[in-house]
């Protein structure tokens, strides 16, 4: 149900990036074609921003956002749900923010719904986004396994929910291997990004065109 991503949509709908030096935690670092394992004048890619649409009765219209990249900013694993703006905003213009769902998968795990909140005093009314707070670590005050723990005990134990199945790897694959396809027949190169940033520029004008940003917390 994925929908393909014909060749006249690639510039459009994907961002193919790599990174070049720059700092990374504080630390000048290489470029990728000036590491030790990557082939001089390679092309590529460290970095993918992609919009995906999914073409069946409960996703058709509803934009998916993904971007995944290697010397960004930071290291986290998050999954971000926005809610669609209210017809009738209860708050007028003092409330320019939607409620979201943000899922922690790594690390420190959490599920934190952002919503919008009265300040609490004079002054008029004011409305700030809060997070309603659920952190793994703090509710159970355990270890929580990493993600390759989980995945070598699932292995020992037989639980197969973690795992792909082969037709749904071969799936994931030819919709890839279309995608690199486009990309080839475009002519699109990897367009550079210093590291420790959060990838080329084009990633966030591919936002920006649907009047969105991409997540960042505070």
């Amino acid at each position: 149900a994925l929908r393909p991503v014909a060749e006249p949509d690639a510039r459009r709908l994907t961002v193919r990036g790599q990174y070049i030096a720059g700092l990374h935690a504080g630390q000048p670092v290489k470029g990728y074609v000036e590491e030790l394992s990557a082939t001089k004048g390679s092309k590529t890619e460290t970095f993918v921003a992609i919009k995906a649409e999914i073409n069946n009765w409960r996703w058709t219209g509803v934009p998916f956002y993904l971007r995944t990249g290697k010397r960004m900013s930071s290291r986290h694993s998050d999954i971000v749900i926005q809610f669609k703006r209210a017809p009738h905003n209860l708050f007028g213009e003092q409330s320019t923010n939607v409620n979201k769902l943000v899922i922690r998968l790594q690390p420190d795990e959490a599920v934190r719904l952002y919503v919008q909140i009265k300040e609490p005093g004079p002054g008029g009314l004011r409305v700030k986004s809060l997070p309603l707070n659920l952190s793994y670590a703090e509710s159970f005050m355990l270890r929580y396994p990493d993600a390759y723990e989980r995945l070598l005990m699932d292995v020992v134990r037989g639980n197969l929910s973690l795992f792909m199945r082969r037709d749904e790897v071969e799936a994931a694959w030819r919709w890839v291997d279309g995608l690199i396809e486009a990309w080839e027949a475009s002519g699109y190169q990897p367009e550079t990004y210093p590291a420790g940033t959060d990838g080329p520029m084009s990633a966030a004008m591919l936002m920006d065109r649907d009047n969105r940003s991409w997540w960042k917390e505070n």
